[in-house]
């Protein structure tokens, strides 16, 4: 009962490192080293796409927190970097003129 144990036990591992084995020599070939590297970028541009979001979420928030701010302590309304940053149509016209001349 023994030798059927360890017997079991062998084959386990044999099939086991064999399996290893072949993963580790498969990933060392140019098309496992392309896969690897290209899954690295894709987790990188995923990643930075991800703290850009939360940097922008940040800002949104801040920005509002310091509105609010301006706004209790002189009376006025301060517009969003959006509307500040914002072409107004009327001026298009005046614009397109300027530039013709």
């Amino acid at each position: 009962m023994k030798r059927l144990f360890w017997l079991g036990v062998g084959v386990a591992a044999g099939v086991y490192g064999s399996r290893r084995a072949t993963r580790a020599a498969q990933s060392l070939t140019p098309a496992g080293v392309g896969a690897n590297l290209a899954d690295g970028l894709r987790e990188l541009g995923a990643g930075l796409g991800a703290f850009g979001a939360e940097v922008r979420a940040g800002m949104e928030s801040r920005e509002q927190e310091l509105a609010e701010m301006v706004e209790r302590r002189t009376g006025q309304s301060v517009p969003t970097f959006a509307d500040a940053v914002a072409e107004d149509p009327a001026l298009r016209p005046q614009r397109a003129r300027r530039a013709g001349r």
